[in-house]
């Protein structure tokens, strides 16, 4: 250290402990102004030099004064909230002449340990003292209010800063934290402030204690704590998904984003969607979200790809492929289930049409929310078996049982079947369940016989988005260049099937181009598969946009 940064340290050092050496908060709680003026002067000091954080954290006397600082004060605030019922002005008083101390101890002890292992090593002592004001600035009563927030951000910050780049001390805190009751883990507590400021500052904190630690990131899915936490992620990540772009509610996003891109690159999704299960629902909301993580992340990946897939990312597809696989065959034969039921007995089904079908007999409230997640799958395998085939192309020798994974969801097996004859029942089902909607005319959506009214014009269709048309990709996709696929396709009526889709639907953009290009991988090379087709005559003519219309009266073969 130079000598002038010893000579502008000294006095703030003097400053210091003459302050703490009068100042005693239990008795002076609202006489705050010479130490929070001292603070806020030294924690500047701090934040500028480097040499004047080691020369301070050299005084021995300065981590004593600062522990009984930490001690007072967490003591004080509880003992005052403990003993405090009366909203009076005295006890208001009180209370902001503590968060304005805590705020500027803070803030010192966080500039202090920035960077300095030693200091950090030191102040961590304290650590105890501040998750307790942390646990007390992000309780229900206090974030009723907005002074506390900016309090709880600034103690998030100091938390951040001792530990971060202390491999030690991120592990002593992480598995701390990891092992605490639920209702006492503040990093929870955090994640629900208001405020993107103090979001993105936990999702920092969090991000930095994964980073380069498999055991850290770990705990994150097999702890319940870490199970916990995830899910106020998952939550954080839907309320900012529409932040401005440039905002700190987007930086927060995209901290996020990174986190759980980290679990999904260590294998840990299958962990993790395991632990969000709910007894007695086929699929939890938070469920949901993650695979709209992981979906977002394979399209992002394979995108972002200037070469076939390199050797992370195919781990990557090989870790998440049989959770993948056993989500597509609960989703898929309870969606069955569902469809089966509303339709009718099969000989009451009537063609699928164009037309408006008649209410169904039962409607499962649950079928919409499973068929949203049974897009979110089936985009997923499309994207690992489209890679897969590129793999393939690039190859010059037979790819391994982790490459192929084309072939791996074609040999998968349920109690069911296999996973292409679950794909062609549900285009069967879903064909007659589901009306099309062409050039923009309206259709109703499917009630239930028992609602009013009111209920039908209001209920939700969204979840089947995109099903029918992601459904035929993914069956052409397994069917293409591999002719047993094509024979079992044809075995199980699913030609006939495929036909029936190349039509214009709204609600499924592209679908005719997707059933198009399945029935050409069917066709192709597979003589038995063509005949099939010779034999088919169109009932219907062509419209004026090359739409192949049903002829009124006409019956499909």
């Amino acid at each position: 250290m130079s000598d002038y940064q010893d000579v502008q340290s000294r006095p703030l050092l003097e400053t210091w402990k003459q302050d703490c050496a009068s100042f005693d908060i239990g008795v002076r709680v609202t006489d705050t102004t010479s130490v929070v003026t001292a603070l806020e002067n030294i924690a500047q000091a701090l934040a500028q030099n480097n040499d004047t954080r080691l020369h301070f954290g050299l005084d021995p006397s300065l981590w004593a004064d600062l522990r009984k600082l930490w001690r007072d004060l967490a003591r004080t605030q509880l003992t005052f909230w403990d003993g405090d019922d009366e909203e009076s002005d005295d006890s208001k008083s009180k209370e902001k002449h503590l968060r304005t101390v805590c705020a500027s101890l803070a803030k010192f002890t966080r500039n202090l340990v920035a960077g300095v292992p030693e200091n950090q090593t030191r102040a961590f002592e304290n650590e105890p003292e501040i998750r307790r004001l942390l646990h007390y600035h992000t309780s229900w009563s206090a974030m009723e209010d907005d002074e506390p927030v900016p309090v709880a951000r600034m103690l998030a910050q100091t938390l951040s800063n001792m530990v971060t780049t202390n491999d030690p001390l991120m592990s002593r805190l992480w598995e701390t934290y990891m092992n605490l009751p639920e209702d006492q883990v503040v990093l929870i507590r955090l994640l629900g402030s208001p405020d993107p400021r103090t979001i993105l500052t936990v999702l920092i904190f969090i991000q930095n204690c994964i980073h380069g630690s498999r055991k850290r990131i770990t705990m994150l899915s097999r702890t319940t704590v870490g199970a916990r936490l995830c899910i106020s992620l998952l939550d954080v990540m839907l309320k900012l998904y529409d932040a401005e772009e440039s905002s700190q509610a987007a930086q927060a996003f995209d901290v996020g984003y990174d986190i759980l891109s980290h679990l999904i690159e260590h294998g840990l999704v299958p962990d993790l969607y395991g632990k969000f299960t709910i007894p007695d629902e086929i699929v939890a909301p938070h469920q949901t979200t993650l695979l709209k993580i992981v979906d977002s992340y394979l399209q992002s990946a394979q995108m972002n790809a200037t070469s076939p897939a390199t050797p992370g990312i195919i781990k990557v597809h090989a870790k998440l492929s049989p959770m993948l696989a056993q989500c597509f065959f609960d989703l898929s034969a309870y969606a069955r289930k569902a469809v089966e039921k509303a339709l009718g007995p099969p000989d009451q089904r009537s063609a699928p049409t164009d037309a408006q079908p008649p209410p169904p007999a039962e409607l499962d409230v649950m079928l919409p929310k499973v068929c949203e997640a049974l897009v979110l799958v089936t985009q997923c395998i499309v994207t690992i078996t489209l890679e897969a085939d590129q793999a393939k192309d690039h190859q010059t020798q037979d790819l391994t049982s982790e490459q192929d994974l084309k072939a791996f969801f074609n040999e998968a097996h349920s109690s069911d079947g296999g996973l292409v004859e679950s794909l062609i029942d549900l285009l069967r089902l879903f064909d007659l369940f589901l009306p099309r909607i062409q050039f923009g005319k309206p259709v109703k959506n499917l009630p239930s016989a028992q609602e009013t009214p009111t209920q039908q014009s209001t209920a939700d269709p969204t979840g089947f988005q995109y099903l029918k048309r992601d459904l035929v990709r993914l069956l052409g996709i397994l069917c293409h260049e591999i002719k047993a696929v094509q024979d079992l396709v044809r075995e199980r009526g699913g030609i006939q099937i495929v036909m029936n889709l190349c039509v214009v639907d709204e609600r499924n953009p592209y679908l005719r181009e997707h059933a198009i290009f399945t029935l050409h991988s069917l066709l192709k090379d597979n003589r038995e598969n063509q005949a099939v087709v010779d034999a088919i005559k169109p009932i219907g003519e062509w419209d004026e946009n090359g739409v192949l219309k049903d002829t009124p009266r006409a019956v499909r073969k």
